[in-house]
């Protein structure tokens, strides 16, 4: 029997506290008393257990989704944008930003190979990138490499990148269609190589809400097969209820599970669904994957509805985390949980101040926050450094040295957050890396709060890690990748 949980966060959780340039690894840094502990190298950039191993400036283009990929002995660095435009160093053309590839085989040398613009004249941006090697999707072919790109609001495209240097177009997976009100959009996907599902985010024609679960059997790249749409019950085309929904902002899958974040920044749900429940449907409904209450509720495992100023941006799973203070018990050593970061999306701290909690999922029907974590204001007055101040995404590639050990935390301008999870009832700040305004940094303005505010300031928007441990941290305001590992005690953690 599947039983739905509606539990309110508690009040009472406690908030803790254009050219590559070679980096060498003996940068000098001084000690300038403005924090205890703040240490800058000769650049400016702010750090504590972190080392600055390489840095490219991305043609000052706004950066979103960072994928590292290894191809043999090369790894080959993704990075889709967001919207603007920017010369291309490699043939001195303008255009529009869609894909930067790098080699960063040599992390200390990041290298510009190529730049891919939108295809579609009427796409403004392409940030979102899954790949996938023909060798592990069941019908591919072995001697390729595919990738998958979202366009803008427009749809998710695949490309044969078997040579990065040169990826090319192949087809469109599908065209996002318009809500109700005449919205389109596309956001965070995942593709899973070793079945060759496709878990898109998109629009499907007249449903309540512009990001709703797109699912493809892409297991042949070349001929996706849709499978069906999937969205909170209210969000569906034929909901009679006032209640619209949440927007999907990241699906989430590892193995029989999908965890699924809605309303990034506000609003926020957390659902846990059964895959297998939601590629086949129920085998008793007339039409299994007809967007019905009753089909939309039959996969879910369990759903948790967060205060209204939180939102659910990342739901990760961290299963297996022995607690240090629990050896001598009998019962309950071993902990699964969730951990969710809920986006900040204001500036100078003016609105809510926003948080990464984890969640007990042990009891997979029964999810309860134990703890959380903020970076505070003080010392380093980031509130008023300008643009936002807050968590954006953690990483998502699985390491087994950082799994349930240590989370990187993109944080706009507190830069990337190390916090070890060991205990995680209590988890703490390890490290930090909060990299310098520099000179493709870029003016950021906005008047969400009701009136304009402009700043210059670094924006660590996501990041991701590569199977050697390094972490590539990218901007939202033209400033770059920069490509990190872990030293001191935060390095003694990882043991990479």
């Amino acid at each position: 029997m599947i039983k739905h949980i509606f539990i309110i966060f508690i009040s009472f959780i406690i908030l803790g506290c254009g050219n590559n340039i070679q980096i060498s690894n003996n940068t000098a840094a001084m000690d300038t008393g403005d924090a205890p502990g703040s240490i800058f190298d000769a650049d400016g950039n702010e750090f504590l257990n972190t080392e600055l191993v390489g840095h490219h400036d991305l043609s000052g283009r706004a950066a979103y989704h960072p994928i590292p990929h290894r191809y043999g002995d090369r790894m080959i660095f993704y990075v889709g944008h967001h919207a603007g435009e920017a010369i291309n160093p490699l043939n001195g053309e303008m255009e529009t930003n869609g894909m930067s590839v790098l080699d960063v085989t040599d992390p200390s040398n990041p290298t510009l190979i190529h730049h891919e613009p939108p295809h579609s004249p009427d796409s403004r941006f392409t940030q979102h990138i899954q790949v996938c090697d023909g060798s592990v999707l069941p019908n591919g072919d072995p001697n390729k490499v595919y990738l998958i790109r979202t366009t803008d609001g427009l749809g998710v495209e695949l490309m044969d990148a078997t040579d990065p240097v040169n990826p090319i177009f192949l087809r469109d997976v599908y065209e996002t269609g318009y809500t109700d009100r005449g919205q389109r959009q596309t956001h965070k996907i995942q593709w899973v190589c070793e079945t060759g599902i496709a878990y898109l985010n998109g629009t499907p024609e007249g449903w309540k809400v512009a990001r709703v679960l797109q699912i493809f059997d892409m297991s042949e790249p070349e001929n996706p097969v849709h499978i069906r749409d999937f969205a909170l019950n209210g969000s569906q085309p034929d909901a009679t209820s006032e209640d619209r929904g949440v927007p999907l902002h990241q699906p989430y899958v590892a193995g029989n599970r999908v965890y699924m974040g809605y309303g990034a920044s506000n609003d926020g749900v957390i659902q846990v669904l059964d895959n297998d429940r939601l590629l086949n449907g129920d085998p008793n409904a007339e039409d299994p994957f007809a967007p019905t209450e009753a089909n939309l509720l039959y996969p879910e495992i369990s759903r948790l509805d967060m205060p209204r100023r939180y939102g659910a941006h990342t739901v990760l799973p961290i299963n297996g985390v022995r607690v240090p203070d629990y050896e001598d018990n009998l019962e309950n050593q071993m902990i699964d949980l969730l951990l969710v970061v809920s986006e900040e999306t204001t500036e100078d701290c003016a609105a809510n101040r926003d948080a990464m909690f984890l969640v007990d999922f042990t009891e997979e029907d029964r999810p309860f926050p134990i703890s959380s974590f903020q970076v505070p204001e003080e010392p380093g007055d980031y509130c008023h450094r300008g643009v936002r101040f807050g968590p954006h995404s953690p990483q998502d590639y699985v390491h087994p040295n950082y799994h349930g050990k240590i989370v990187a935390l993109a944080y706009f301008n507190g830069g990337v957050r190390i916090v070890d999870i060991r205990d995680p009832y209590v988890p703490v700040e390890v490290g930090y890396f909060v990299p310098a305004v520099n000179e493709t940094t870029f003016e950021m303005c906005s008047d969400a709060i009701g009136y304009e505010i402009c700043a210059t300031q670094i924006q660590t928007n996501n990041l991701n890690l590569d199977d050697r441990g390094y972490i590539y941290a990218v901007d939202r305001s033209g400033s770059g990748v920069h490509i990190l590992s872990l030293t001191g005690a935060a390095g003694e953690i990882v043991d990479l």
